[in-house]
């Protein structure tokens, strides 16, 4: 596999300074209040939450195909709870798949939540799954 990159450069002391994250196609603003206040621009808890969303969704598809079901669409937003550092992470998906039965279905999108690399990584955190066929 490739090695991802990403880069973030900080301007200035920790209250009053800013920074640019750069990712991809992804570049944003960060500063003190878009992370531990309501400013605008980024922070890193989103990015990770973007990161868990990305690859719950990718990974949750490859199960239901493996499964023998064919996805139309996985949406997958992420709560990052960043009070002190990042304890918890609440996930939330709306799956677009026809012919599979709740119980099935929450069993499989359990088993991609536990097993997607994102996921792993983050093995400290609690991460919480809300699934829903719709």
């Amino acid at each position: 596999m490739p090695t991802r990159k990403a880069e973030a450069k900080w301007n200035g002391d920790l209250k009053s300074g800013n920074g640019k994250m750069k990712f991809g196609a992804f570049e944003g603003d960060f500063t003190f209040a878009s992370r531990f206040e309501n400013g605008t621009g980024t922070n890193p808890e989103e990015l990770i939450g973007a990161a868990l969303s990305g690859c719950f969704s990718m990974s949750l598809s490859n199960e239901l195909i493996k499964a023998g079901y064919e996805p139309k669409s996985t949406k997958t937003n992420a709560d990052v709870h960043f009070e002190g550092g990042i304890k918890e992470i609440a996930l939330s998906t709306q799956v677009e798949v026809s012919g599979i039965a709740d119980d099935e279905f929450q069993k499989i999108a359990e088993g991609a939540r536990a097993n997607c690399h994102v996921s792993k990584a983050l093995a400290g955190t609690t991460i919480s799954l809300q699934a829903q066929l719709v």
